[in-house]
């Protein structure tokens, strides 16, 4: 009964068109008067709480971090240098987008930042050398997903929270997933490209690329400095958000000089506008998964999979399944916030490394980021490229196809993840 008044409520709120913070308070009050005994200060308690967790201090940095990248002129040196490598290529335009939203996703950890970026410069340029925009439109946003499972990733930092799991293991065990998926972005646009009639970009000289390199050395040290810190206990995952936005100033005031002191409450208001956005669900989420925990529907959800408990790899592709289900009609921050905690117990239960789980978990997620109804990365995308949702569709199914293909290959190999994560860590 709890499952179904859960379930029901919240989607019936959704459907409506209730913003999902309040939609995930409302479900929790809807529980309290289920178990009888409702409480408006126990909501506002916890909603408190929710908000008051040490490592979601991570949030705000990140994303200043990200806001400082785009307007420093952080982006624009990556992309010259990765142009200098491979533009001379047979669609080397492509493999830039993929380079480069990897590289980039090393900022801010955010999707939807990243792919602004990378397709406010990218999608002209490839416009203009005779690209197919849907399928630049399509590549991007389907590198845009990397940067939720590359250190540092804000979606690792929410789950890891929410289901008190290590964020310093999740983001050292996201680092071989990225890279693969940035691979297999590779692959399928190799294949594609091959019958493009493109424009291709001039050879660069070693002395031209030595320049481009030099140019972008200082936004390409500070993925190095997160992962070498965390790898060697130098700092917190909290604590590397400071670090990371502290650099990104620094480079973009001092370095770079594309920011001016006057420029910094523009960006610091726009920071703080993201940042409320997400706080405020991670105190909305408190409240439901309190009462989750409470009207202990992990368990009830345990006794419906009990049949495939003893077989891992099985339980694995049906909650996968589950989740892409879920990626249909929401977004990727309210999905952890809703099920982590209800599945966690599940995994734990079944033997599951939990670090695996959280990297499975935002890689199967990302993907409902660039397939409608909810795409929030791939309308991202649209907007920047000025052509249609339907159009962008057809151009990112190749690359959609070939990441859900990897996210079950990782599920009957969980070596890919689990071997490099004991490695790193």
């Amino acid at each position: 009964m709890s499952i179904l008044i859960f379930l029901g409520t919240l989607m019936g709120l959704m459907v409506m068109g209730m913003p999902i913070a309040f939609a995930l308070m409302l479900t929790g009050v809807a529980l309290m008067f289920q178990l009888d005994f409702f409480d408006p200060q126990l909501v506002a308690q916890n909603m408190i709480a929710g908000a008051d967790i040490y490592p979601l201090m991570a949030v705000p940095c990140f994303i200043l971090a990200g806001e400082l990248m785009n307007a420093g002129g952080i982006s624009k040196r990556i992309i010259h240098l990765a142009v200098s490598l491979v533009g001379h290529i047979q669609g080397g335009l492509g493999y830039v987008a993929i380079a480069t939203t990897l590289l980039l996703g090393c900022f801010s950890g955010s999707a939807l930042a990243d792919t602004a970026a990378v397709a406010t410069l990218l999608i002209p340029m490839m416009r203009d050398n005779g690209y197919p925009v849907p399928r630049s439109a399509g590549l991007i946003a389907a590198g845009g997903v990397i940067a939720p499972i590359v250190p540092p990733s804000m979606p690792f930092i929410i789950f890891g929270v929410t289901t008190n799991t290590s964020i310093s293991a999740l983001f050292v065990a996201g680092i071989v997933p990225a890279l693969l998926r940035a691979m297999g972005l590779v692959l399928v646009w190799a294949l594609l490209a091959r019958k493009m009639k493109v424009t291709l970009q001039p050879r660069q000289s070693w002395a031209q690329r030595w320049q481009a390199f030099k140019q972008a050395l200082w936004a390409l040290v500070l993925p190095v400095l997160i992962v070498g810190g965390l790898r060697g206990g130098v700092f917190t995952p909290t604590e590397a958000s400071a670090v990371a936005a502290i650099y990104a100033l620094l480079v973009s005031l001092y370095v770079y000089r594309e920011v001016q002191w006057h420029q910094l409450t523009g960006l610091l208001v726009a920071a703080a506008r993201t940042t409320s956005t997400v706080m405020f669900l991670c105190a909305a989420a408190f409240v439901s998964s309190y009462m989750v925990t409470l009207a202990d529907l992990p368990a009830q959800v345990t006794d419906f999979l009990a049949p495939v408990l003893t077989h891992p790899k099985l339980l694995m592709t049906v909650v996968m399944l589950l989740l892409l289900a879920i990626g249909n009609v929401m977004d990727l921050t309210p999905t952890i916030l809703v099920m982590g905690p209800v599945l966690m117990p599940l995994i734990t239960l079944a033997g599951i490394d939990p670090t695996y789980f959280g990297v499975m978990f935002i890689l199967v997620g990302t993907l409902g980021l660039i397939h409608p109804p909810v795409c929030t990365v791939l309308n991202v995308v649209c907007g920047v490229a000025k052509i249609s949702l339907e159009s962008a569709t057809k151009g990112v199914w190749p690359f959609l196809l070939a990441e859900a293909v990897l996210v079950f290959l990782f599920v009957a190999f969980p070596e890919f993840i689990t071997v490099p994560m004991a490695w790193f860590h």
